[in-house]
């Protein structure tokens, strides 16, 4: 049985500090090559079709990590934001952001919201970028904000599927089709895991700074060798 192709990848992008490591570097090389995979990444998406991809930016957990790495990932974001834009939009890609913007700095949330704005009308590749994301937070606010508005309205709240998904982060997107993770580690790292129920999952060895289109590909030739059940059982079985 083929399998059509995934409207949706997923991508956590892991690896940078082992990259760095691993050539006695500090960890903040690791981030920074990692801007270049990256851009590969995106860039290789777009050429082979695909009409969605999102990436695991900045996790709410990551807050935890030292103060300077923090501060490093940060000023990355920023300076991404500052000089590709018009890149993403020459290559007609839109960017979206999904997470709490409330933990950013306010000049950090303005480039997030011009970027979003200048990239609105791209049609080529929506590229959705989780910061400040953890998919537990996002279950706990979408019930949160069902029962809010419910308490609002004065109703009992009406909790199902629907009700919740149309209150995540991703409620325009459609669920994601393939998850890949890079450099070995084979867990979600509570990384869209509502939406990850019916995902193909492919775990890669590639540290994230040295992941390309090669390793894209392979992610995809994989995904194409999966049988695709969603619980039911294919006749003939």
């Amino acid at each position: 049985m083929s399998v059509a192709p995934p409207r949706h990848i997923a991508i956590i992008m892991d690896g940078n500090g082992r990259w760095a490591r691993a050539r006695g570097l500090p960890r903040h090389f690791g981030h920074r090559k990692g801007v270049e995979a990256l851009r590969r990444t995106i860039e290789a998406a777009a050429d082979l079709g695909i009409a969605n991809l999102t990436l695991f930016g900045f996790s709410t957990e990551n807050w935890r990590r030292p103060a300077s790495e923090v501060q490093e990932l940060l000023g990355l974001m920023r300076r991404y934001l500052s000089s590709h834009v018009a890149e993403l939009c020459e290559n007609g890609i839109r960017l979206r952001v999904i997470g709490e913007r409330q933990g950013f700095s306010r000049d950090l949330a303005g480039l997030i919201e011009r970027a979003e704005e200048l990239t609105r009308n791209n049609r080529r590749l929506v590229l959705t970028v989780a910061l400040n994301y953890g998919a537990r937070r996002e279950l706990t606010l979408a019930v949160t904000r069902l029962v809010e508005e419910a308490a609002a309205t004065g109703k009992a709240p009406l909790i199902d599927e629907a009700a919740i998904s149309a209150r995540l982060f991703t409620h325009d997107l459609p669920d994601p089709d393939l998850v890949i993770r890079s450099s070995g580690e084979q867990r979600l790292s509570n990384f869209l895991l509502w939406q990850s129920a019916y995902a193909e999952l492919v775990f890669v060895d590639t540290l994230w700074p040295d992941f390309g289109r090669a390793d894209l590909e392979y992610a995809l030739s994989e995904y194409g060798r999966r049988d695709r059940r969603y619980g039911a059982v294919v006749t003939g079985e």
